[in-house]
């Protein structure tokens, strides 16, 4: 059983959506906190105790929130009734959802993000986000494919972020579109990759023909 979260966890939990939706008119700052705070009858004092104190970790801390929101709303039973192929997909759009009403602060969050100060935490929330959303989808390769398959995610999941936060289509319907593309991409690579790997058993293997030149059969 997992350890119950403290007061200040709670109300970073609660905040964190919200303070992405005030960013969207006043930055990543103290007033998009205060006018968080206020939105959900939080004491501004408490808000600002639990909150972070700079842009770069208001932002890390709206990804959590979004991250969590994933969590919730895609349990085991529901994923079990997917293919791998729509889990990826839906959870996603999912995310694109979720903070679509914080669009504009999402803009200036990657342009905070790109700066060279930031560049690691924007490379951590980046693996975070993948990780989670492979996770949720039932991914438990522990080997090289556990890497590979994060960091083509958040390829992808990037190039749709980029394309959605320039995309003025009924509904998204532009970044659906290449979200499908993306994903179609990397499945036809997987089935290819699988393919060769099959392959590769059959393949001759130098090092299978050196070992048996230096330890030949008796």
């Amino acid at each position: 059983m997992s350890e119950p979260l403290s007061p200040l966890e709670l109300i970073r939990r609660r905040l964190a959506l919200a303070v992405g939706e005030n960013a969207v008119f006043d930055g990543w700052t103290a007033t998009a906190v205060d006018a968080a705070a206020d939105t959900l009858g939080i004491e501004r004092a408490q808000a600002h105790l639990a909150m972070p104190k700079n842009a770069a970790g208001l932002i890390d801390l709206y990804v959590r929130g979004v991250d969590l929101a994933l969590e919730q709303a895609f349990p085991p039973e529901r994923v079990a009734a997917m293919k791998i192929r729509e889990r990826i997909r839906q959870m996603i759009w999912f995310r694109i959802e979720t903070m679509g009403p914080a669009r504009e602060a999402v803009r200036r969050a990657l342009a905070i993000l790109a700066m060279p100060q930031n560049l690691g935490l924007a490379t951590r929330i980046g693996w975070r986000s993948a990780d989670a959303m492979w996770r949720l989808a039932g991914d438990t390769a522990a080997d090289l494919n556990h890497y590979t398959k994060r960091l083509t995610l958040s390829a992808v999941y990037g190039s749709t972020l980029l394309a959605w936060l320039n995309d003025d289509s009924e509904g998204w319907h532009d970044t659906s579109a290449f979200l499908d593309r993306r994903i179609d991409e990397v499945m036809r690579f997987e089935k290819w990759k699988a393919g060769w790997s099959q392959d590769s058993l059959r393949r001759p293997s130098l090092t299978r023909f050196l070992g048996r030149l230096r330890y030949p059969p008796r």
